[in-house]
């Protein structure tokens, strides 16, 4: 059966709009870039008249099918943060546009110096190779304790930076890992309060639990993190998370109970405090 792409693009986004995906032309965009290698609605006019192959047609019906029920990253395998493209699935934290805020604020700090840096609770290690792009010299460590993550932790690494930035595996809220005499603890720990869980979107929801649920009020791992892994920075070390709408102020709480001086939030571009440090 022969197709023109312009009329099973259009058949696609028909079929995303009744499953009620939100973003239907947007999703249905991504799969056809995707699948046949371009970038922009604008093929889709200048082509559009072309004939799509049985195998090329078949391969985007089948991840229109997975859109249904996972989110749109997890069908495409991949995701883009700070011009960087970072492999994922279904068991690890998508990368979003809010972690911005933790990358450019930890680049401010270290800029061209040799520092050494910790990425905690890491996902795909969009924090430490997002900050690897800003800071040419510094060494970072991504601590990521999901086997599942992990995996995807490595293989992103080895694309990216393998010569500045190392995997390991451990637990966040156990005993600390590794040798002390850090510059630089980052952090998007989960912070999602454990009640909230239920009633978050059904994407989200797909989403590996272990790194969204921060407890009951959303801030057990600020809390270990402070206590279990603030003994290792050096004094004039940054430590910064990224924060949940509405937890800056409580985590500025505890990073002034910690003993750390110079704490502040930074905004995102939308004026909502994102982040939140303070220096030991």
């Amino acid at each position: 059966m022969v197709r023109k792409l312009k009329d099973f693009y259009i058949a696609i986004k028909q079929e995303l709009t009744k499953a009620g995906i939100e973003s239907p032309a947007f999703d249905a965009l991504c799969i056809f870039e995707h699948v046949l290698g371009f970038k922009g609605r604008a093929y889709l006019s200048i082509k559009g008249e072309e004939s799509i192959s049985e195998a090329s047609a078949a391969k985007i019906a089948h991840m229109a099918e997975q859109r249904k029920s996972l989110p749109l990253q997890y069908v495409l395998g991949s995701w883009s943060f700070m011009d960087m493209e970072l492999e994922l699935g279904e068991g690890v934290l998508i990368p979003r546009e809010d972690t911005e805020v933790l990358v450019r604020l930890a680049g401010e700090f270290i800029g061209s110096a040799e520092l050494r840096v910790l990425d905690l609770c890491a996902g795909t290690g969009a924090v430490a190779l997002g900050v690897a792009r800003l800071c040419p010299k510094a060494q970072l460590t991504a601590v990521e304790l999901s086997p599942a993550a992990f995996e995807y932790l490595e293989r992103n690494i080895k694309r990216h930076c393998p010569e500045r930035v190392s995997a390991l595996a451990g637990d966040v809220l156990a005993p600390p890992q590794i040798e002390g005499g850090l510059d630089v603890i980052l952090s998007n720990p989960p912070y999602i309060p454990s009640a909230d869980i239920a009633s978050l979107q059904w994407e989200v929801k797909k989403e590996p639990e272990l790194a969204l649920n921060g407890g009951t009020d959303g801030l057990d791992f600020y809390r270990a993190i402070t206590t279990l892994w603030l003994p290792l920075l050096n004094k004039g070390g940054l430590l910064a998370f990224e924060v949940g709408i509405g937890q800056s102020e409580q985590v500025a709480e505890l990073l002034k109970a910690a003993g750390l001086s110079c704490v502040e939030g930074r905004k995102d571009l939308n004026g909502i405090v994102r982040c939140c440090c303070g220096c030991r």
